[in-house]
């Protein structure tokens, strides 16, 4: 059986030679931070079960150390409140609503945030406090903020990160208000998504300091940005390569929906085959088009609903080949999607680094190959 410090040391080798850890001073930090310190018990979902059921995974137990530096996202909480010591026996169903994310998006993050000796930065989403723990090691506690939304989360990430020898600056409150004293900081690194650039993290970071986040929104797309402040309240940037997503920050998530139920409304046949919003950029494209509604349904099959005035839209193939889509209410929302997607594949349905994000006293606009292109206006 490995030890620890065997795995410790086999994960850090992994991420260097996969190319996660290009810098030297981050594959340090990783290097300093056992991960052991801040992932106790935790959920494992059970293969096949619908709805999906999680199996606690307690601290010691055998196959514990093993998932713990394993390069995988662990869940610490489900439903904002059940952790795995809550669960004595059995599974339970939940949303997770804290994590530990794997260690190499936690590490790509911080390399492509830019952040260097002296820099300060503000971290928003403390979490088990393993990426704290990275950003404190590499730039000194000092240089480092970090604000957790959920107290009882940010309770256990305090202990984890004294228990690991590191002391940065700690806040309970709503990371999306910004530093409550405010101050001037080179950085902001999100571990959590949000629907729009919050306004205060545009004036508490330096123009010139960089802002690096994913957007999301009420139907699971995402896309991760960097942006660059230019001056206060505005900023500008691009999305990046590959596929992040995290859990959206509490305040931006969607109302409580008690029911869907299908209604009646107008008939027509669609312009593009429904499945397209099911993949990864399309259904971000789609996201743009319609950002107060909620993606349901799978393949031919999709279903809208918007939270904000129940407008809905949901689509069915045709037994003669093509499909038709059903819409109601105020806004007609496939009508939307499919202008939006209909631009995209114009474009050739390029990933998300062709996209970017001007934040200004105008709004915040995502724009697709320059800024004068096609583009959709965030929800505010």
């Amino acid at each position: 059986m490995s030890t620890s410090a065997e795995l410790h040391a086999a994960l850090v080798e992994q991420l260097t030679q996969d190319g996660t850890l290009t810098e030297p001073e981050w594959r340090a930090a990783a290097e300093g931070v056992p991960r052991e310190l801040f992932v106790g018990s935790f959920f494992l979902p059970v293969p096949g079960s619908n709805p999906t059921a999680c199996r606690p995974v307690h601290r010691g137990e055998p196959g514990w150390l093993e998932r713990v530096y394993s390069n995988e996202t662990l869940v610490t909480q489900l439903d904002g409140h059940i952790r795995p010591e809550d669960v004595t026996e059995g599974t339970v169903t939940g949303s997770p609503s804290s994590s530990s994310t794997l260690p190499s998006l936690v590490l790509t993050m911080w390399q492509q945030l830019g952040a260097e000796t002296g820099h300060r930065v503000l971290e928003i989403g403390t979490g088990t406090g393993l990426s704290t723990a990275y950003g404190a090691n590499r730039l000194g506690d000092a240089n480092l903020t970090s604000i957790e939304y959920d107290p009882a989360v940010g309770a256990r990430a305090a202990a984890s990160l004294k228990a690991a020898g590191y002391a940065p600056r700690l806040i309970i409150g709503d990371g999306l208000l910004g530093d409550p004293e405010g101050g001037e900081y080179d950085r902001l690194i999100a571990t959590c998504s949000v629907r729009h650039i919050p306004q205060p993290w545009l004036y508490q970071v330096k123009p010139g300091g960089r802002i690096l986040v994913t957007l999301s929104g009420w139907s699971f797309a995402f896309g991760l940005a960097l942006l660059t402040v230019t001056g206060p309240g505005e900023a500008t940037g691009r999305f990046l390569p590959g596929y992040v997503s995290f859990m959206i920050a509490r305040p931006h998530d969607r109302p409580p929906r008690q029911s869907l139920e299908l209604l009646p409304g107008d008939e027509r046949p669609t312009r593009i085959n429904p499945e397209i919003i099911s993949t990864w950029t399309g259904g971000w494209v789609a996201q743009l088009a319609a950002p107060s509604a909620e993606r349901m349904g799978a393949g031919e099959q999709q279903i809208l609903s918007d939270v904000a005035t129940g407008s809905q839209a949901r689509t069915m193939p045709n037994p003669d080949g093509g499909w038709t889509v059903v819409q109601r209410g105020p806004l007609r929302l496939w009508d939307q999607v499919e202008s939006a997607v209909e631009a995209w594949q114009a474009a050739n349905s390029p990933h998300q680094e062709r996209f970017g994000i001007t934040v200004s006293a105008a709004g915040q606009r995502v724009w697709l190959g320059a800024e004068d292109g096609p583009g959709w206006d965030l929800p505010i």
